[in-house]
């Protein structure tokens, strides 16, 4: 019998990077590590510890006697269509030749996390139904693609997915202030937690501690949740506006949870979309979960 090749996906986030031993043709995690990122360190020392991160899953591919092909990597930064990153807001990867550091172990793709997302579910989830879909992700950013026959949206840049990072600027009519809200820092995890604490007399810990404190009846964090979601699904709603796809995938670890805060982004948005024939399109929970990433990562290496 053939052996199958394996790919090997890398997610590599604010917090924590996650990378896997694919199966290219069903998209199952074989083999699967996660190490801290502390980017804190420097753009070099994050490289190394990926290096030596897909170093281990190569010895982990040894062992079940099967080859790797390839090596992609998703990332939480802004990255061009021809792999190279032009944004450091995270991790300072800028005038590194990435894939050649990679080079000798297999050939080395590198991709956007949210487009990287978004093409797991267009392969293995919940976009496999749909021909042209928009994809949010809401964690600790949130950030946006349209997938059209299964290829997720770069850009001419690829910088189509800060749709959560552009301010909207307005004076205000009562007292003349110039106001500047960016979503991203009104309605994503760290900003929910942040606008609670400012409010509440016990400050929380996380986001879920929040969410958690919603669902026992807290007044100011169902506020908080709630104003999170709503502004939410304006934004959400402008996309369809605009792109009008078929449907819309949420994903992320915020965008996936059940609760006001969904409950309101799905009303607010339904409510700001304009056309009537668009306003009942499904919207649908990622289907992968926080392996989405890695997942999608070797995505990028299949024809």
């Amino acid at each position: 019998m053939e052996i199958q090749p394996l790919l090997i996906g890398i997610d590599i986030g604010g917090t924590k990077i996650a990378g896997g031993l694919i199966e290219p043709t069903s998209g199952q995690i074989l083999v699967q590590r996660r190490i801290p990122t502390h980017a804190e360190r420097g753009g070099m020392a994050v490289l190394n510890d990926t290096i030596a991160l897909v170093q281990a899953l190569m010895q982990d591919a040894l062992i079940q006697k099967r080859p790797v092909t390839g090596i992609g990597l998703g990332i939480c930064e802004l990255v061009s269509p021809a792999g190279e990153l032009t944004s450091a807001h995270t991790i300072d990867w800028r005038g590194l030749s990435i894939p050649a550091a990679f080079a000798q172990l297999a050939p080395t793709t590198i991709e956007a996390d949210v487009r990287a997302h978004a093409l797991a579910e267009a392969r293995y989830g919940a976009g496999q139904d749909y021909r042209l879909f928009v994809f949010v992700t809401v964690g600790t950013g949130i950030s946006s693609c349209l997938v059209q026959d299964g290829v997720p949206l770069a850009g001419a840049r690829g910088n189509a997915l800060v749709m959560a990072s552009s301010p909207i600027t307005f004076t205000c009519s009562v007292c003349g202030a110039v106001q500047r809200p960016i979503l991203e820092e009104f309605a994503s995890g760290p900003a929910i937690l942040k606008r609670y604490n400012e409010i509440a007399p016990i400050p929380l810990q996380t986001t879920e501690d929040v969410m958690q404190a919603a669902q026992s009846g807290d007044q100011q964090a169902e506020q908080i949740l709630g104003s999170a979601g709503a502004a939410l699904g304006v934004s959400i709603a402008w996309l369809v506006n605009v792109l009008d796809p078929e449907a819309v995938i949420i994903g992320g670890g915020l965008g996936s949870v059940n609760g006001i805060y969904w409950e309101q982004m799905e009303a607010s948005m339904r409510e700001h979309i304009w056309a009537d024939t668009s306003r009942d399109l499904p919207v649908r929970v990622a289907m992968l979960g926080p392996d989405a990433g890695m997942i999608g990562a070797a995505c990028t290496l299949c024809g």
